[in-house]
């Protein structure tokens, strides 16, 4: 069982950068491949990033891609998103999640097997 926790989320202007955070425990962290997803008001959850479980593969959503990067460190259990050049449209919970197995790129919620609770990003114009 793993357990994921969120932080780094707050309020930033138009422009601005953030870099979430995910913890992991109770697991071996290394074995899992991760991904962001984000869930504004009234909408479906929707992937941002994914990436495998060695850090050297990730895919990001066209909507984030230039703008966001995630990334993982093993030896802290740990994966990252940063996000820079920060817009309204994403204004949203942001979720990190764990996946025991991977047959493409993580782009659905359905492939993982973990989430976390969510760190909200409010992003003003």
């Amino acid at each position: 069982q793993v357990q994921l926790v969120e932080s780094g989320g707050g309020l930033v202007q138009a422009g601005g950068s953030l870099r979430l955070s995910c913890a992991a425990s109770g697991g071996t962290f290394s074995k899992y491949h991760m991904g962001w997803f984000r869930q504004a008001l009234g909408k479906e959850r929707e992937f941002v990033a994914s990436v495998y479980w060695n850090g050297l593969t990730t895919y990001h959503a066209n909507s984030v891609k230039g703008r966001f990067t995630i990334s993982r460190d093993n030896v802290k259990n740990t994966v990252y998103l940063q996000m820079n050049s920060l817009k309204p449209e994403d204004t949203a919970a942001y979720y990190c999640a764990a996946a025991s197995f991977r047959a493409g790129r993580g782009t659905l919620p359905a492939e993982y097997d973990y989430w976390g609770q969510g760190t909200q990003v409010t992003v003003s114009s």
